[in-house]
């Protein structure tokens, strides 16, 4: 009677240990990064949804917009780690220089070896026609501390991630107007 008590109150009984929680995301991430994997700016399809734990669901990564045949370059300097196949789809590995993070990059056909040192914007690939895992064509992009995922666009500086405010330029071959005229006085003969 007390066993069933216990599995009614308690829940069933298992030797196996809970798997260990996620450490959680450190928001010391360098802005190290210097271009976009994808074009200038591209969409944000999914952004990153950390799970709540290391088997939970989320999104370690973030969907960027990107037609296959795309270039896709690396984010910041580094050294590939891994250029092939995982699971039928191509993926790129990069270890940034000077830090303890990498990137990856799916699907992608590369055009870069394991073991290639890469510079910041430096073609990695191209975006693959098949493989990705969302509605419309896109890059998967990630970022690992060790086994700890983290937001990829944390690595991004801030005049990279917005546009920032609007500024006049001078309009080349366009005269500048008279500041007789435009403060209402007549103008010198």
């Amino acid at each position: 009677m007390a066993l069933v008590l216990r599995v009614l109150v308690a829940g069933p009984v298992s030797s196996d240990p809970a798997p260990p929680a996620p450490a959680a995301p450190d928001p010391a991430v360098p802005a190290v990064g210097r271009a976009w994997p994808v074009g200038t700016r591209p969409s944000v399809l999914r952004g990153w949804e950390p799970p709540a734990t290391a088997y939970s669901r989320g999104h370690r990564g973030v969907d960027l917009a990107a037609a296959p045949g795309t270039p896709v370059r690396a984010v910041a300097a580094g050294r590939v780690l891994y250029a092939g196949r995982v699971a039928g789809k191509g993926v790129v590995s990069v270890e940034l220089s000077g830090t303890d993070l990498r990137t990856t990059y799916e699907p992608v056909t590369a055009s870069v070896e394991k073991g290639a040192e890469v510079a910041a914007g430096e073609a990695l690939g191209t975006v693959e026609a098949a493989g990705s895992h969302c509605t419309a064509a896109c890059v998967h992009w990630g970022l690992r501390r060790g086994e700890v995922y983290l937001d990829p666009l944390s690595l991004l500086p801030p005049w990279l991630l917005h546009r920032g405010p609007s500024r006049l330029l001078p309009v080349l071959g366009v005269p500048l107007p008279n500041p007789d005229v435009s403060l209402g006085r007549p103008a010198e003969p």
